[in-house]
């Protein structure tokens, strides 16, 4: 055989003999949510290969040149390192008590559209109309039906975006927030959430006793919504395994905890992969103090470097989509 023929030959059954990339096993993309525009450039972030972030920002950020500015830096960031940001509206006064009142519907219409006319254009096409509608922190709390408003506005200022109708935590009663959500949405409008934001902390930091009883509240969430808009689909919009909470013993921090729950998070992912498709784990970022910290986290240290969580979630990637 003439060496011409010969040496293509062997090239092209080599090729051959190479196994393509395997599909990931579960259909399910994963980001890393955050604050700080300065993950995009750590080596380890980098490293993971990620495709997805999520950012929240003050509903009124507009107002505020810093936090607009923040915002600005995180998305230039992201956009530079290929890298799609999920925005998510948020109140402006999160360690306030008590709550301020909640913004009026033409308010947020009016603040949320100056917000998308930004950086819309720069990519940002994706967007929750509020963040963990049903948690304390939060003005919505106790008024699903604004939170409902919110929605029906976000829609009107952003054609063509990707919207977070509703973005909830597993905490007890949250089926009955969803409920109340949808019945101020009305059946017309109720097809048009067509994604729902789970926050499952509860669910995956709580590691309880043998024979104890954990609050389901992924499937609370999912089996609530699905009683109002079937074809629904779900992002994991906030979870992740929990360095350091506030001052009990349970939630000392020990990141050796956090890659445990970090762990647990992906089984959940896992169990209900039929209806979640998106995973924002949070956040990169840490508490410059673990120890005092109020919460914490983050997947690395302060010093740069990487804690157990983050090799759980290097290891799982193979696993799911980017």
């Amino acid at each position: 055989m003439p060496r011409r023929i010969f040496v293509p030959l062997i090239v092209g059954l080599s090729l051959l003999a190479v196994p393509a990339a395997a599909p990931a096993a579960t259909n399910v993309s994963v980001g890393i949510g955050d604050q700080n525009a300065g993950m995009f450039a750590n080596p380890n972030y980098k490293a993971l290969g990620l495709k997805k972030t999520r950012y929240f920002i003050e509903w009124n950020a507009i107002d505020q040149p810093a936090e607009l500015a923040k915002a600005a830096a995180f998305v230039g960031a992201a956009k530079s390192s290929g890298v799609k940001v999920l925005m998510h509206i948020s109140t402006d006064d999160i360690n306030s008590k008590p709550r301020k009142k909640l913004p009026s519907l033409s308010a947020y219409r009016s603040k949320v559209k100056a917000l998308v006319k930004i950086f819309k254009p720069l990519g940002v096409k994706e967007w929750g109309a509020w963040n963990e509608a049903n948690h304390k922190s939060q003005p919505t709390e106790k008024n699903p039906r604004r939170a409902a408003g919110f929605f029906k506005q976000m829609r009107a200022v952003c054609s063509g975006c990707t919207i977070v109708a509703l973005d909830v935590l597993d905490q007890a009663g949250v089926e009955r927030y969803i409920g109340r959500f949808f019945k101020a949405l009305g059946k017309s409008n109720a097809s048009k959430a067509k994604v729902i934001g789970i926050h499952n902390y509860s669910e995956v930091n709580r590691k309880l006793r043998k024979g104890s009883k954990q609050f389901p509240g992924t499937k609370k969430i999912i089996d609530a919504t699905r009683k109002h808009h079937r074809s629904a689909k779900f992002w994991y919009t906030e979870t992740g395994g929990i360095v350091k909470i506030g001052k009990t013993a349970q939630f000392k921090c020990s990141p050796s905890r956090a890659a445990d729950r970090t762990k647990y998070m992906f089984t959940l992912t896992k169990k209900f992969k039929k209806f979640i498709k998106r995973l924002y784990t949070f956040n990169w970022t840490p508490t410059q103090n673990c120890q005092t910290a109020q919460f914490d986290a983050g997947l690395i240290n302060p010093d740069g470097t990487t804690r157990p969580a983050y090799n759980v979630i290097k290891g799982q990637l193979k696993n799911f989509k980017k």
